[in-house]
């Protein structure tokens, strides 16, 4: 059984996809940018505001799937600028404890509305 995940305290989808889809046990989150909820716009700042904002929307989605960063098994990590990898995995840690999701980062040549980050990752939750 797969079903839609939408939470009105996380970003609405910008484009013709959903937040998340839970399918079974699996969550597949689609790529998260930092927009701030209640207005849509684009967070401020350097790559650790936005990845900061796009971690807070990311619990947001996976509360309402009954799932938390623990669940979480693979994370895809965009960057405008690979050399902010550092200050990634400094926000990341915040979020991660061992195990750690498998993961892969991209620098990648532009992402929706300009910003330096962008994630994707899959979840997945004994049931």
């Amino acid at each position: 059984m797969k079903r839609e995940i939408l939470t009105l305290k996380a970003p609405a989808p910008i484009g013709p996809y959903s937040q998340a889809i839970k399918a079974g046990n699996f969550l597949f989150l689609s790529g998260q940018i930092p927009l701030i909820p209640e207005t849509g716009e684009v967070e401020k700042g350097d790559v650790k505001l936005q990845m900061e904002r796009i971690m807070k929307n990311i619990s947001h989605i996976l509360d309402d799937a009954g799932m938390s960063f623990s669940d979480i098994v693979k994370v895809n990590i965009y960057l405008k600028d690979l050399s902010s990898f550092a200050e990634v995995n400094e926000i990341y840690e915040k979020y991660f404890k061992k195990p750690y999701p498998a993961r892969t980062t991209i620098e990648v040549k532009g992402l929706p509305k300009n910003v330096d980050i962008e994630l994707d990752l899959i979840a997945f939750k004994d049931e």
